[in-house]
């Protein structure tokens, strides 16, 4: 009995390490899945994609960090392998000097945002000019200022360019996209005119009655794409991901969706499962071909 005993006492303790055993493979099969690093800027439609394509990438069991960042320090970290992706590059006009810059180091996978892409300085519907060179009438109404975002950002270089070149007596004030949002909608809702540095896709033109003012001298160039860009090295070490990627495609539609649950209040990644939840044969056109 003794001797039996042992017998089923070695066999149960062989299953356990067996058991164990069998279960490393599969988690070294997830952690062999790897780390994703995805910078963004803080800007409304960067958050949204960054954070969709987390939730979509944790999915398949890759870590995936997120990292805030200026866009220059951005595109320094993609050309050092520092990170592997940014969803937000602005081509071939606002952020033309980083890619001229850093484009040997980097991939191209494509425009996602399927609508055209613009910059240019915005006011509400109810102020009267239509033209980037009649601001000078109105200096007062708009107290001398254009209100920007941070000081990295093409569109901040595109706008102080414009101001020179129209011969503009205003300063354009620094900030970030919170705060030119917060004093957009404090002047929206006062009825007080305002001009700041606005962009498309963005939810404020779903939430405000705005509109670009007209800008003859081309400072802010013709309309752009959104582009998914990934270090050199990246196709190679996550070939899968790199596919998906090149296959995501967003409408104007399905962005201002997103976007809208965020400004709702949700958190980007509680808005990102939302949103997949309810498109996802969207997703499935991306991730499974």
């Amino acid at each position: 009995m003794v001797v039996l005993l042992l017998i089923a006492s070695l066999n149960g303790c062989g299953g356990q390490a067996g058991s164990t055993g069998a279960n490393q493979p599969q988690a070294s099969a997830t952690k062999a899945k790897g780390t994703i690093r995805i910078g963004y800027v803080d800007w409304a439609e960067d958050i949204a994609v960054s954070n969709l394509w987390k939730e979509i990438l944790e999915k398949q069991g890759y870590t995936v960090n997120l990292q805030s960042a200026d866009v220059a320090p951005l595109f320094v970290g993609l050309s050092k392998d520092d990170l592997d992706l940014f969803l937000d590059a602005w081509l071939p006009v606002t952020h033309k000097a980083y890619w001229d810059k850093y484009k040997k180091d980097l991939q191209d996978y494509g425009i996602w945002y399927q609508s055209p892409a613009r910059i240019g300085l915005v006011v509400p519907n109810y102020v009267t000019i239509n033209s980037i060179d009649q601001m000078n009438s109105e200096r007062s109404k708009f107290n001398g200022q254009v209100i920007g975002i941070d000081p990295g950002a093409g569109i901040m270089k595109a706008a102080a360019k414009a101001i020179k070149d129209y011969g503009l007596n205003f300063k354009l004030i620094q900030g970030s996209e919170a705060a030119m949002m917060a004093a957009l909608e404090k002047a929206y809702r006062d009825k007080n005119w305002i001009v700041i540095t606005g962009w498309s896709p963005h939810w404020m033109f779903a939430k405000f009655q705005l509109k670009y003012l007209s800008d003859p001298k081309k400072d802010f160039g013709e309309a752009e794409g959104l582009h998914t860009l990934a270090n050199k090295d990246f196709s190679t070490k996550m070939p899968q991901v790199a596919a998906e990627l090149k296959r995501f495609k967003l409408t104007d539609q399905q962005i201002g969706g997103l976007e809208a649950l965020i400004n709702q209040g949700m958190t980007p990644q509680d808005a990102a499962k939302k949103w997949i939840d309810e498109n996802q044969n969207v997703v499935d056109s991306w991730t499974k071909g």
